[in-house]
């Protein structure tokens, strides 16, 4: 009987000590994303370009939306590496919550 309790004391201990590093894990990975995300959002989501003139009803020239296009591409291309980081982050985080 006195082997059976130390045995599920000595489980318990280890289910404890996995959730505690499991809850370590999630912390630290979300203190990562929620560091590197606002510059992330500033650079690669800001969105006064051009948009606010279409929402008017302003009309563009083709030129304009051609500027617009290039420069969307370009932060998107720009933006890809971090972009893709943060989506990383994101899987790690939703594993480690599993």
């Amino acid at each position: 009987m006195r082997s059976v309790a130390l045995s599920l004391l000595l489980l318990s201990t280890l289910a404890l000590a996995g959730c505690q590093s499991k809850a370590e894990t999630v912390k630290k990975l979300l203190d990562q994303y929620n560091a590197e995300y606002p510059a992330y959002a500033k650079e690669c989501l800001d969105e006064t370009s051009g948009s606010a003139r279409m929402l008017t009803g302003e009309k563009l020239t083709a030129e304009q939306m051609a500027t617009l296009d290039a420069k969307k591409r370009e932060r998107d291309a720009r933006c890809k590496p971090e972009a893709d980081r943060l989506a990383q982050i994101q899987r790690e985080i939703l594993a480690a919550q599993q």
